[in-house]
């Protein structure tokens, strides 16, 4: 019997421990934690009668994915609304207005009907759905569809007449409420979508659990162990943060969640500041992070805020969804609270106002090691750059923009522009730590095409776009553990399967190391997930010794 006896080990696969750290043949685990790892005559030594041994059978073992920016309760909502992605079948208009019909044929009378994720420019119509059309499907029942980006949505008649919205409304700043010959068509793109959104129905605290629930082991099915929820409050408000409380307490949170309060009109950072709920609090499991605010929109939707106008004439240049004075007044709050910050910004104007946000509360309270990140940070200067290198402001982007829209960004933005946006190479070059996520559910948590598309630069048409900012898989796979964890602070606790980390590891049925990058896409999936050393879930539940 080993003097110390590990309560699980992992043996007979390639085990990646971290970008410095390389393989090891084997990996011993002692209650959450990793205990060791190295030889298989290494770990042999710590394995007892009473240890769990998990057979890799070949397969390559990881540090579990981090997902730095998603919306997990918002994607278990979601995962219950009409699935209007390409990806579930939906390129025509009348294939899309089929399934709002399906979904208003089984609703209760004058029940709202929802719907996510369908994407104008791959329609065979090249357009948004109309109010009218919406209307044609459902006279009777409130209809509001947002686009994939999360930055604009339709709505029919019914919606707009609940939401008290005529042709007469005047339209909020920071935001659109399109209008033609006088009409309103129904189109609506981010401030602009308030008045609806007021209306739309709350869901309930078992509601907001079962959602937390159900996206959670999504997650994990994926080998995603950890996640930063990207704007807590922005579904139900203050009772999202009981909500998930409570799932914690009753095991029914599966992933670690690091929660980003929406700040700003609306949010929920005062009660929370209130509360004494501050950055950093919490533990491993369910930790308060950092404060989200919303600059500009995205640049699918031409509402991200950019220096040069959009593609196809004109003077547009997106939308600000805060004054300068506004940004920096938010910006200046939070911080002297000592918040974390993780602004929205996309479009190389709202990066600027950003920064210059960050430098005035930088400047007038240094705080070196806060690590405020701009979330998403799509397009960029280099003197931009070098200004966030220089006050430790983070990027926190998602590749899988660049698979999923990089032939739109062409066509909204020009290829010039494009081939330089999401540059995680320069990022890396520059001594940063661009946390890899998928901003689910804009885009699929789904890893592979974030991978793919990190080693490739290429989109899902096969486009190559910036070629120099393609990464090896090893900084793909950091991407997506060490620098997430890095950015929350939590370096020293997890990302690397490493003495004393957390034990949350991901078994691949490929080795993503060995085999072409259209294999990893197309093909690979994970296996196994393990959470602090304990296997949470099991495709083929074989996992034993």
């Amino acid at each position: 019997m080993p003097a110390v006896q590990a309560t699980a080990a992992l043996i007979n696969g390639p085990i990646w421990c971290g970008q410095a750290e390389g393989f090891v043949e084997a990996l011993a685990i002692w209650r959450n934690r990793v205990l060791a790892a190295g030889s298989r005559a290494e770990i042999n030594a710590l394995i007892g009668d009473d240890t769990h041994v998990v057979d890799l059978e070949g397969r390559l073992a990881t540090p579990g994915l981090n997902d730095a920016h998603m919306h997990l309760l918002p994607l278990g909502v979601g995962m219950a609304e009409i699935d209007l992605r390409v990806a579930s079948g939906v390129t025509t208009l009348d294939g899309l207005l089929r399934r709002v019909a399906e979904r208003v044929a089984t609703a209760a009378p004058g029940a709202w009907v929802l719907g996510r994720g369908y994407d104008h420019f791959e329609l065979d119509v090249g357009r948004h759905p109309t109010r009218d059309e919406l209307d044609r499907v459902a006279p009777d029942h409130p209809v509001y569809l947002v686009r994939t980006c999360g930055h604009v949505a339709v709505a029919n008649s019914k919606a707009f007449e609940l939401a008290g919205v005529d042709e007469a409304t005047p339209v909020p700043a920071g935001g659109a409420i399109e209008r033609k010959d006088g009409r309103l068509t129904g189109l609506m793109a981010e401030n602009g979508r308030a008045p609806v959104q007021a209306v739309l129905p709350v869901p309930d605290e078992d509601a907001l659990v079962e959602a937390i629930e159900r996206a959670g082991r999504y997650c994990l099915s994926l080998g995603i162990t950890s996640v930063m929820d990207a704007a807590v409050g922005i579904r139900a408000g203050w009772a999202e943060i009981p909500a998930y409380f409570r799932a914690k307490r009753e095991g029914r949170l599966p992933v670690r969640t690091y929660q980003c309060l929406l700040g700003g009109p609306g949010g929920v950072v005062e009660q929370a500041y209130a509360a004494g709920l501050l950055s950093g609090t919490g533990d491993d499991m369910l930790m308060l992070g950092a404060v989200k605010i919303f600059t500009d929109g995205s640049a699918g939707g031409r509402t991200a805020a950019m220096v040069r106008p959009y593609e196809g004439g004109g003077d547009e240049h997106g939308i600000f969804c805060l004054t300068d004075a506004e940004c920096e007044a938010l910006v200046m709050d939070y911080h002297a609270k000592g918040y974390r910050m993780a602004i929205h910004a996309i479009g190389d104007a709202a990066i600027e106002q950003t920064l210059r946000a960050y430098e005035k509360a930088l400047d007038a309270r240094p705080a070196p090691d806060r690590r405020h990140r701009i979330e998403h940070c799509g397009w960029l200067s280099d003197e931009q750059m070098a200004r966030m290198v220089k006050r430790g402001v983070e990027p926190v982007p998602q590749p899988v923009f660049m698979y999923d829209f990089g032939d739109l960004y062409v066509s909204v933005l020009g290829e010039e522009r494009t081939v330089r946006a999401y540059p995680m190479r320069s990022w890396v070059n520059a001594g940063q730590h661009p946390a890899a996520s998928s901003d689910a559910p804009v885009c699929d948590a789904n890893p592979f095409p974030n991978l793919y598309t990190m080693v490739t630069r290429k989109t899902s048409k096969g486009t190559t776009l910036g070629g120099q900012e393609a990464l090896e898989m090893a900084e793909a796979l950091t991407a997506y553990t060490a620098y997430g964890a890095y950015v929350t602070h939590e370096e020293d606790t997890k990302g690397r399967l490493v003495p004393g980390h957390l034990a949350d590891i991901a078994v691949w049925s490929k080795d993503l190391f060995r085999v072409p990058p259209e294999t990893v896409l197309r093909h690979a999936q994970c296996d196994l997930t393990l959470l602090g050393g304990r296997v949470v879930f099991d495709r083929y539940g074989q996992a034993g010794g």
